[in-house]
């Protein structure tokens, strides 16, 4: 059947057609429409062709006008779409088809987001949001689950013991591959800045590294003029792009070995009992980093530091132990030890905060976690699941991105071998350390992780930007998602009944069903990863929709001004940690930090990847939400986002220090760099 005529007699409607965007989704095969009405009755086969048109190529909107003979038919509930014969041989991805009746002007919007499959037919409701015990198309939900098992199909990574996609989904490839292809994009930045020609001579002078900018392909990083600063080394434990490891001290670790008057002139005249009464002490301790093994047998510190919030609100720092076992060539360092010894040791503890940071609070629990969590909803809800529809936007391009990330900066002798001292070795025992003790309802929930490190009062550490943005975005995410799943869920027994919910908590957090299945093993989940509530359901996916768009944020794109000057942040130190109180020179911090070469690729790439190449927070490239409780959420979500907007524009006007990174604006909606 071919368009529509409008003359003929009956319902007239135009439906629109909306092919995926990435390569191999558009089709050559014939493609096939039917309509059904609340009652089950069916209309005759329609063919959407118009002739010398080569429809449903890839990224095209297409639209066909038909008509419905009966006048009488009612209001469209279903549609039922499939491929011709040719199909058997061909594939198509559909985002969406709308259905406009052009007398009433009416849009029924059946979103797809899935491959058409050639040997059946696809039956959909309109919005395609339904839970799968209220599904009339159950056994075709559990078809598509059976393809995506496969589909998704995983492994145990050796090194981290994080679940992985065993090889990429074609689903989730980038659809302009050469805008994430990291190794060339960083050779045009070297090109362009007239650079690639710098050879691996040390740095003459911390002045001579600043000859190497040129915005504004790479500006002059922010950490360039503070770098010496003692504030700004207690900013970076509260703004920088590793925010999350300060915790209030509630008493000196036995092995951290300061001495009572070396530090009461820096905490204000105050002994230790006194500081830690009043909540003003608080501590980084990096001692899981202890004996770490490292590519090529480097060496890193697992260093202890303590900070004082002053009578400024300053978190200052008053002493660092770069080790782990106290000892006469282990000194706990002060700002009252000669002025380039004490920057020395802070270099030396920024270089192990660094590697936590790129290892474990960056790739570890953003870019893998997240990779865990893409895993278990395709192979566990069905695409029209609400709780898929919530979290697939936040999923773009990241199976994609991990992968060219694992091929290209975490392969053998590649960027993190070349450019980090733990390289890739220590960078996946640091995860697979983390990750033993990693929970979600802990570190990988915004709100229990200040409480569990004691920082979540603004009146006991002050000035926290990270923690004070942070919490205004997880508060949108959960009214956002609450509102959709409380729609859903209108009594606890739905959340029980929900087989693919459980399921999907099982294979999260759950025991694995035989010794042959790989699950991703999660801690912290509700009751171990059985749901009982719809708060338990929200919190839940709060959490995953935060660390896959707020937390990668915060974690990525401040690492340009962090790790852009070497001393600020160095990845890498050549040469040994200071073992005494021996007056250092400026000379000496020189020739241990990373080459021009190194320094180089440090910057292109930290630079590359501090870019946002998605669309912002609640403005998703992609929209899997048409039903109306989904809408109006997602409109309010969007209205609270612009208010946030607003609130860190004003307080931005009165920090010290500007932070952008949880500006909704600056959050893309998926780890897609």
């Amino acid at each position: 059947m071919g368009n529509a005529v409008h003359g003929q007699r009956g319902l007239h409607y135009r439906v629109f057609v909306k092919t995926g965007d990435r390569v191999g989704m558009g089709t050559d095969a014939d493609v096939y429409l039917a309509f059904y009405n609340a009652d089950g009755l069916r209309t005759r086969d329609f063919k959407l062709d118009k002739a010398f048109r080569n429809d449903f190529e890839m990224g095209k909107l297409d639209d066909f006008d038909i008509c419905i003979d009966d006048k009488n038919f009612g209001p469209l509930a279903f549609i039922e779409i499939w491929l011709d014969e040719r199909g058997l041989f061909d594939k198509w991805y559909c985002e969406y088809i709308e259905v406009k009746a052009l007398s009433t002007k009416v849009v029924h919007k059946f979103p797809v987001h899935r491959w058409v499959p050639a040997d059946t037919k696809l039956r959909l409701c309109e919005f395609d949001m339904v839970l799968p015990q209220e599904d009339k198309t159950f056994f075709q939900r559990q078809r598509e689950l059976q393809r995506k098992d496969k589909l998704y199909n995983v492994l145990k990574h050796q090194q981290t013991t994080m679940l992985m996609c065993r090889n990429l989904p074609s689903d989730e490839s980038f659809s302009n591959d050469h805008m994430w292809d990291l190794a060339g994009n960083a050779v045009k930045v070297m090109l362009a800045t007239n650079t690639i020609g710098i050879t691996t001579d040390k740095w003459e002078s911390l002045k001579d590294i600043e000859s190497i900018y040129r915005p504004p392909l790479l500006p002059v990083p922010a950490g360039l003029d503070k770098w010496k600063s003692d504030v700004e080394f207690g900013n970076q434990r509260l703004s920088g792009c590793n925010p999350t490891q300060i915790r209030l001290c509630t008493e000196i670790p036995d092995n951290f070995a300061v001495n009572e008057k070396d530090i009461e002139p820096l905490i204000e005249n105050r002994t230790i009992d006194e500081a830690i009464a009043c909540r003003r002490l608080f501590i980084a301790n990096y001692d899981f980093l202890k004996d770490l093994p490292c590519t090529d047998g480097r060496t890193i510190c697992a260093p202890m530091g303590l900070f004082f919030v002053d009578k400024d609100k300053h978190l200052m720092p008053v002493a660092i132990q770069l080790f782990q076992d106290p000892a006469p060539d282990n000194p706990v360092f002060y700002p009252s030890d000669p002025e380039y010894t004490w920057l020395m040791a802070k270099c030396y503890f920024n270089n192990a905060d660094a590697s936590v940071h790129e290892s474990a609070v960056h790739l570890g629990f953003t870019h893998l976690v997240g990779e865990s969590i893409v895993i278990a909803t395709h192979r566990c809800l069905s695409p029209s699941h609400p709780v898929f529809r919530l979290l697939a936007p936040h999923f773009l391009y990241l199976l994609a991105i991990n992968s060219r990330a694992v091929n290209v900066l975490v392969a053998e002798g590649g960027w993190v071998d070349t450019t980090m001292a733990i390289g890739r070795i220590g960078m996946f025992e640091i995860i697979k350390r983390m990750w033993q003790k990693w929970r979600l309802d802990v570190q990988g929930s915004l709100l229990a992780d200040l409480e569990d490190r004691g920082v979540a009062d603004p009146e006991v550490l002050p000035n926290y930007h990270y923690r004070d943005d942070a919490v205004l975005i997880r508060r949108a995410i959960f009214d956002y998602v609450k509102r959709i799943v409380d729609g859903y869920y209108d009594s606890p027994a739905k959340v029980k009944e929900d087989k693919e919910l459980q399921e999907w908590g099982r294979f999260l957090g759950g025991k694995p069903k035989n010794e042959k299945e790989a699950t991703v093993g999660m801690q912290g989940l509700p009751n171990g990863g059985q749901f009982l509530t719809t708060d338990e359901v929200a919190d839940t996916v709060t959490n995953f929709i935060f660390i896959c768009s707020a937390g990668h944020a915060a974690a990525n794109f401040g690492q340009y001004d962090q790790y852009g000057f070497p001393p600020s942040y160095p990845a890498w130190l050549h040469g040994q940690p200071p073992r005494d109180k021996t007056p250092l020179t400026e000379d000496d911090i020189l020739q241990q930090l990373p080459d021009k070469a190194e320094t180089l690729s440090v910057m292109t790439f930290t630079k590359l990847l501090s870019t946002r190449g998605t669309n912002a927070l609640g403005d998703f490239e992609m929209c899997y939400l048409y039903d109306p409780v989904g809408c109006a959420s997602l409109y309010r979500f969007r209205a609270d986002l612009a208010k946030i907007g607003e609130m860190i524009d004003e307080r931005n006007r009165e920090r010290e220090e500007k932070y952008i990174y949880l500006h909704p604006r600056e959050i893309p909606n998926a780890i897609s760099i």
